[in-house]
């Protein structure tokens, strides 16, 4: 017996598949960059969510994703889907070369550490100026072929990255590791008293999400056909991330993906029309998430929405 639940998603899988032949080319444009993000958010979330470590430098694979491809494609005439599991592999290994020493570490150290790592590899990139252009920044090939044809392509294969991070992310939740993560987000010590081998479980948590980004990354290089150090690697993307994964819930699967989905689409019907003050927008979308929705929106609102259900929240956080 198919779950309502299931039936809804799969309904709303039918729904994004069919809206290429309905909408403008703009906002398939507007829905690639929304997969883009929910992609991000939902395969960071293993680490920051289900293991509870703040890897707020953690788009600096979605840096390395996107350097692999270009360079790939530009230097070496790899075509576009081959590169994407060799770029996946480079953010594997980065993590778990990265994962044990760092991972020692807990809270906003391991916050902080993780933005290092994002700093220093966005200037090893720039400063291998032959191989990835510098501070130039890497023009890739662009793909021919009618507007029309490219935007679907990118709308499917960025959708196809999301589908793609939910699978694993729901896979993890349902195995042996993913309540390993669980118990170690809960308490670390407790669970290393019990068995859990929490380095090997960290380790392998962050280079899954490293993966999955990277190959965020890779897409996201082919579609703008152009990047530089300071776009991939930094930006607003990592507070974007944060609040997407806050908004949702960092517990569920999905609710990364639906903090995506409803920031991404804030952004562009109000903030566009408020670029000046757009940042702070922002922030005071990240206040209220944290003062009304802790949880995200699918553990607070799991009973039903209510104003109730808000002012009780406010109230736990003693405010």
């Amino acid at each position: 017996m198919i779950s309502k639940k299931l039936l809804l998603f799969i309904g709303f899988i039918v729904i994004l598949i069919v809206l290429p032949f309905l909408v403008s080319g703009y906002w398939l444009r507007v829905l690639t960059q929304t997969f883009l993000f929910a992609a991000i958010a939902t395969g960071s979330n293993i680490i920051i969510g289900f293991t509870g470590y703040p890897a707020f430098g953690n788009i600096a694979f979605f840096g390395v994703g996107a350097y692999v491809t270009g360079v790939l494609m530009t230097n070496y005439s790899f075509s576009f889907f081959t590169t994407l599991p060799i770029a996946s592999l480079f953010g594997i290994l980065i993590a778990t070369l990265l994962g044990l020493p760092i991972l020692r570490l807990k809270g906003h150290y391991f916050a902080i550490a993780t933005v290092g790592v994002m700093e220093t590899i966005k200037e090893i990139v720039d400063n291998m100026t032959e191989i990835t252009g510098g501070g130039l920044g890497l023009t890739l090939p662009i793909m021919q072929g009618e507007p029309e044809y490219i935007y679907k392509f990118f709308y499917y294969t960025m959708l196809l990255s999301l589908l793609f991070s939910l699978l694993i992310v729901y896979i993890i939740s349902k195995i042996k590791q993913g309540f390993a993560l669980r118990a170690i987000r809960v308490d670390e010590d407790a669970a290393s008293v019990i068995g859990i081998h929490t380095s090997l479980y960290k380790t392998f948590a962050w280079a899954i999400s490293a993966g999955l980004v990277a190959i965020t990354g890779g897409i996201y290089a082919y579609w703008i056909s152009y990047i530089d150090p300071t776009t991939v690697f930094g930006g607003t993307y990592p507070v974007k991330m944060f609040a997407m994964i806050l908004l949702g819930g960092s517990t569920s699967v999905i609710g990364p993906m639906v903090g995506a989905f409803i920031l991404e689409i804030i952004s562009e019907l109000v903030w566009s029309k408020f670029i000046e003050i757009h940042g702070m927008v922002l922030g005071l979308l990240i206040v209220f998430i944290i003062l009304f929705l802790p949880k995200g929106i699918f553990e607070t609102f799991k009973g039903g929405f209510s104003i109730k259900r808000l002012i009780n929240n406010l109230k736990e956080n003693k405010l």
